[in-house]
């Protein structure tokens, strides 16, 4: 195996005034572009939530955890410059060390977002690969995702004391499928995010692997690993289909070989590529950015999704002719006639 030791140190390019619309999935960016819509949105969500909640956790990390700072966890806290350099953010979130087995990363609160990673990620990481996890979160935290993720926590524990009311639990049990299909878009995009800080694609499938149950590298192979994802994305029969919406439904993130075969495609697209040479959405252009256009792209990625699958029970819609592509279709031209129409609302409603 090559060791961090005599691994070269990569130059990085500082991606200057880069958005977070650089690097966030259609899905993903198509519903934070409409909730930013929701004038106030925000401040409502910050003043309700945020007002104990964040502040039981933000003193629970503090009365529990390792503060990152250049005095504790030096390495931890130069891998976190350096990757918020690379995306041009100045102001650092805190960062906390928390004490667990599992390599893990996290986003947490509402008002001033704060990041928490596991002792396991400082023990089992190399710089490259830590680099790539605090990027990840990094663009949890840009994005906003660290806002509606914990409305979504609040969401789940709402739903299970309200398990007793058949009627209040299916409401709330839809709402937050809705939501856990968001996030694991969401989960894509900062995938995105911590390849950008780190400039190393085999890094960032390195971290994956460990995530999955590798934490000695020389026991497992890059190659086979992306066979994993391609079998698991392709291989067995309905039985398996279902078995795989099993195991992703309820879920907050994609399983680890979705994440490195979304994160590849992506690379081969060629949009990796071009934001490297300087092609990328910049902040100062973020109050254009348009719903429409961004709910159509969503609408037009889970549109491909469904046409390019390989699983076999998407296989089995697709074969059943007009009904299944009629399906799609009319669910793309819905949310791009939404779109439209919230469009010309907000037109019709400038802001004061």
């Amino acid at each position: 195996m090559t060791t961090e030791e005599n691994r070269p140190e990569r130059r990085r390019i500082t991606l200057t005034g880069i958005s977070s619309r650089a690097w966030e999935h259609p899905a993903d960016r198509g519903a934070l572009t409409a909730l930013r819509e929701l004038r106030g949105f925000d401040d409502v969500v910050k003043a309700f939530f945020g007002m104990w909640n964040e502040r039981g956790f933000r003193l629970q990390y503090l009365a529990g955890s390792i503060r990152v700072d250049h005095r504790q966890y030096p390495r931890v806290y130069q891998r976190f410059t350096e990757a918020a350099a690379t995306l041009d953010v100045a102001e650092l979130p805190d960062l906390y060390v928390t004490q667990s087995p599992m390599i893990n990363g996290q986003a947490i609160g509402i008002d001033k977002p704060f990041i928490v990673i596991t002792t396991a990620a400082v023990e089992k990481l190399e710089d490259d690969e830590l680099r790539a996890l605090l990027g990840h979160e990094i663009g949890h935290v840009r994005s906003g995702h660290a806002v509606y993720k914990t409305i979504m926590m609040i969401l789940t524990r709402w739903a299970a004391n309200l398990s007793w009311l058949p009627v209040g639990a299916l409401a709330l049990r839809a709402i937050i499928a809705a939501m856990l299909e968001w996030w694991r878009k969401a989960e894509l995009s900062a995938d995105r995010a911590g390849l950008l800080a780190g400039q190393d694609p085999a890094a960032s499938t390195r971290l994956l692997m460990k995530l999955a149950g590798g934490g000695d590298l020389s026991q497992i192979d890059t190659a086979a690993f992306l066979e994993q994802a391609a079998e698991y994305e392709s291989g067995g029969d309905l039985r398996d289909s279902i078995h795989k919406f099993g195991l992703t439904a309820w879920s907050t993130h994609p399983v680890p070989v979705a994440r490195a075969s979304e994160l590849r495609k992506w690379v081969d697209s060629g949009e990796y590529a071009r934001i490297l040479s300087g092609d990328y959405p910049r902040r100062d252009s973020d109050g254009d950015a348009s719903v429409t256009e961004d709910v159509k792209a969503a609408a037009d990625s889970y549109r491909e999704t469904f046409t390019n699958s390989q699983d076999p029970l998407v296989g089995l819609l697709r074969k059943l002719g007009g009904g299944a592509s009629d399906l799609a279709g009319s669910a793309a031209r819905g949310a791009r006639d939404w779109a439209s129409n919230a469009g010309r609302r907000r037109d019709d409603n400038p802001p004061a």
